[in-house]
């Protein structure tokens, strides 16, 4: 575990020197599935760097990554890669994006990094053994009445009429009178419900690099991460719902209360 760590926050190190070097320079800029779905030079640049760092390693390791997709190798091991969360921060100058990297060992998430380089704070966690922020244990917070709690959320670029619209979820908690925020990067979001900034974060629609490490990160902090059916969460799940714990069941109502 010890050199599976090591390659990990190696990895995240990498990306994250990319990310900063570029950080409000010159880069291209292109869309991918929308016109402010964006991806950069930066974005493959990082994500290069971060795989070649796996794969010095573990050559026979298989990945899945946002914008190489999937490479899939006989293998028990999987690393969930994100080399910029927060892509559209990162195109404006905006200091809130990350490497997310996870670990998978079967069905197992053991490992998760989320690094900020701009803002030089890495997030770590280990299966059983709690997380960090910069090598000092963090916890969710202990909010536990609602009314007072901080939230954090996110909107997908494109909705699938299958759901109800997330504005209108959305408008359910500030008719509550609760403060709600939007950082752009989800694997920060999660991140900053592990340590106690946010109180609980809720988003539609999340692919697996932009959940693995901080799903881990949230657990090992003492947090609850669930889909709107309160049920145990699962990475490729479109439902996202982590908090302190304490309050996970008032979001849920909330959440749920058209249903």
């Amino acid at each position: 575990m010890d050199e599976l760590k090591r390659v990990l926050l190696e990895a995240a190190k990498a990306g994250g020197a990319i990310i900063k070097e570029y950080f409000q320079g010159s880069f291209k800029v292109d869309n991918k599935t929308s016109i402010n779905d964006l991806v950069t030079d930066v974005d493959k640049h990082s994500e290069k760097v971060i795989i070649d760092t796996i794969k010095n390693t573990y050559p026979e390791h298989s990945i899945i990554s946002e914008e190489v997709g999937e490479l899939i190798q006989d293998s028990d091991y999987n690393w969930i890669i994100d080399p910029i969360d927060g892509t559209v921060n990162f195109a404006h100058g905006i200091p809130i994006c990350c490497v997310s990297i996870g670990l998978k060992y079967k069905e197992d998430l053991l490992l998760g990094a989320v690094y900020n380089p701009i803002m030089n704070e890495l997030f770590f966690a280990e299966k059983g053994k709690g997380a960090t922020l910069n090598g000092e244990k963090i916890t969710v917070s202990e909010k536990s009445e609602f009314k007072k709690a901080c939230l954090v959320t996110g909107f997908p670029y494109k909705w699938p009429k299958t759901y109800e619209h997330p504005i209108k979820v959305f408008e359910r908690f500030i008719m509550e009178g609760l403060p709600v925020r939007r950082l752009g990067s989800a694997a920060i979001d999660l991140c900053w419900v592990a340590c106690g900034r946010f109180d609980g974060f809720w988003e539609y629609n999340l692919n697996p690099w932009d959940v693995a490490a901080g799903y881990l990160i949230v657990q090992e902090a003492g947090g609850i991460i669930t889909n709107f059916d309160g049920e145990p969460y699962d990475v490729d799940d479109k439902e996202t719902l982590a908090t302190n714990g304490v309050i996970h069941n008032d979001m849920l109502k909330l959440i749920r209360s058209n249903i």
